[in-house]
Formats: structure tokens, sequence, C-alpha cells
């Protein structure tokens, strides 16, 4: 058997292929082992960069959490004050026997509002509060609410003139 020529000058000669059809490539003197690899430039200014990134995300994150919970301008506190106003807003339409309240849209779907008994706005004075669904207000009475409540506690309002 005959050795071909070599096609290109410093190439081995063919070998049979190793497993998995990957050549058989000895080491040539020519070639450096190849060592620890080298870090690349600017990688650890490129750690530093990123760990800042990391710091500002962070504080910036707890200092929006910590003004939400304790400032008095904070979301937490506006939500306490929105649910306070909404508590004293329900609390005005719900007039209790003796209050006196002023009427906005009689003829439609009524809303009473608590007002001072001395004040020019004052229509009429709750004399009767009639539990149940369906009750009405006898002739002594000028006005009359009925409130259906979603919660199942129907009643109505009786009112005087002021």
């Amino acid at each position: 058997m005959s050795i071909p020529p070599q096609q290109y000058p410093n190439q081995p000669y063919p070998q049979q292929a190793q497993p998995y059809g990957y050549p058989h490539q000895p080491h040539s003197p020519q070639q450096p082992l190849p060592g620890p690899q080298r870090p690349r430039p600017g990688g650890v200014l490129r750690m530093v960069k990123a760990a800042a990134v990391v710091i500002v995300v962070a504080g910036a994150l707890g200092y929006y959490v910590w003004d939400y919970n304790t400032s008095p301008t904070g979301g937490k506190a506006k939500a306490a004050a929105s649910a306070s106003a909404a508590a004293e807003e329900a609390k005005s339409h719900e007039p209790e026997v003796g209050d006196c309240v002023k009427v906005a849209d009689p003829q439609g779907e009524p809303v009473p509002t608590v007002v001072d008994c001395a004040s020019p706005e004052a229509q009429y004075t709750m004399r009767e509060l009639l539990p149940g669904q369906g009750q009405e207000c006898s002739s002594e009475y000028d006005y009359g609410i009925q409130h259906y409540n979603s919660r199942g506690f129907d009643y109505t309002m009786c009112f005087t003139k002021v």
C-alpha cells in the first residue's frame, strides 16, 4: 500500500476516523497548549456597574415601600383618609331619630343628608324608623323614604317638616 501525497504542507497524513466521526488531531509543536483563560478587559468594571444598578433598584424599591407605609401623604395614609372620608360620608346619609336633614332629589331617588337643625338647609326632622321592607309612614308624617339595603336590613324613614 502506498501513502498518498500530502495535499497541503504541514498537514498530517489522513488517519482513521476516531469514534463518533472526529478525526484525531495530534498536538503539534507549533501550537502551544491552551492555558487558563485571562479575564476579558473591563470585566471588573462591568461587575461594578451591574452591582451599582442592582443597589439603585433595590434602594428605590425600599424607599417606595418605606414612603408608602410611613409618610403622612403616602399611599397608606391616603387609603386610610379615603376610607375615613367614605365612612363619614356614609354616616352623613344615615340619619338617626331626631336628626335634621336636607333631601337631595326628593321625587326621584331621595338621599337624606344630616345637617344642623339651625341651618337654613334643614328641611325635615327624622321622627321614626320603621324596620322591614314595604313599610309606609302614617299620615302624621310629612315625608317618608324607603331604604333598601343589600345586607338584608330594609327600613323606612319617616320625617316631619322643620
